[in-house]
């Protein structure tokens, strides 16, 4: 099959492009960079350079292809350009992979989503999940798509460096006792490439994880594998949390979207959809405690 893969070489989009080429498909990588057409070619794959904000690129792209691979990526970055709506640039990005889809007459459409994309509100920055899933479902009832619902990456436990060194502790805004869905980016790419082996049938909503943890149980593991005996798990208030946020230069906006997505777990709120409709057997085969093991630990080393 002729498949777009959108994402460059990011942490799902290129063992995607791998596992895909692996499999015979003829894929095109759009990268809005381009010193990464050597490296997607080295891959097996087409590089198609160009921005994700130009409708008759995408267009373009997509014409002719079986499946395309939609995703609004995003980097930690985002959060701290004090002139970006992050809600409103995300969004815009889903609407343009609707026109361009509607334009380029692409049937078949995997569209990247993420735990939380059910609810239009109290949601955070996830809301932007919930837009883009709803921009896509205005297309034609001849396109079918599969929403690809993820858990917490793995990389998340990446930002808890800093205060794991200066405090030895991570503070949030909610008390880390319920367990929550996490996933490897790993994992993630394995299960888009099988789905798109899979009967496309309307419009599917998959859920995706590795395994299910307590962020007391991650803060333990962090705990272990440096050789410490404990790592506090400090709840602290919404108003404490959006100051730190903003005090380190955070967009004000963006923080408080981050902050109204973290206050959202409370009580397991934020997997009440994953819990009620999550496979039989869903996870994967990675494991958070590898990850940590092999990337948090030399990553911390080297700070």
């Amino acid at each position: 099959m002729k498949i777009v893969v959108t994402g460059s070489l990011g942490n799902i989009s290129k063992p995607l492009t791998e596992n895909l080429v692996q499999k015979g498909h003829s894929v095109t990588v759009i990268s809005s960079k381009e010193d990464k057409q050597k490296d997607i070619e080295a891959l097996g794959a087409k590089a198609a350079i160009g921005t994700l904000l130009d409708v008759d690129f995408l267009t373009e792209t997509f014409r002719g292809t079986d499946i395309v691979y939609v995703m609004e990526p995003g980097d930690v970055g985002d959060f701290f350009d004090p002139n970006l709506d992050f809600v409103a640039s995300k969004t815009a990005i889903g609407m343009n992979y609707k026109k361009a889809i509607e334009q380029s007459g692409v049937k078949r459409v995997v569209h990247l989503s993420s735990n939380g994309a059910h609810a239009d509100k109290d949601n955070g920055i996830l809301v932007i999940h919930y837009n883009v899933e709803n921009i896509l479902r205005q297309l034609p009832e001849d396109v079918t798509i599969k929403f690809i619902r993820a858990a917490s990456f793995f990389q998340n436990v990446l930002h808890y460096t800093q205060t794991i060194k200066a405090q030895n502790s991570i503070f949030s805004n909610y008390e880390g006792t319920e367990p929550e869905p996490w996933v490897s980016t790993l994992d993630i790419a394995d299960f888009i490439a099988e789905e798109m082996e899979k009967p496309f049938e309307k419009r599917e909503i998959r859920y995706v994880a590795s395994e299910e943890l307590t962020a007391i149980q991650v803060a333990q593991m962090l705990a272990n594998a440096l050789g410490k005996p404990k790592i506090d798990w400090v709840v602290i208030s919404d108003e404490q949390l959006l100051e730190s946020m903003v005090s380190i230069g955070m967009n004000p906006a963006s923080a408080k979207l981050y902050v109204e997505m973290t206050a959202w777990r409370r009580g397991g709120r934020m997997f009440e959809d994953y819990n009620k409709n999550k496979p039989a057997t869903p996870f994967g085969k990675r494991k958070l405690k590898d990850f940590i093991q092999n990337v948090f630990v030399p990553g911390y080393n080297a700070s």
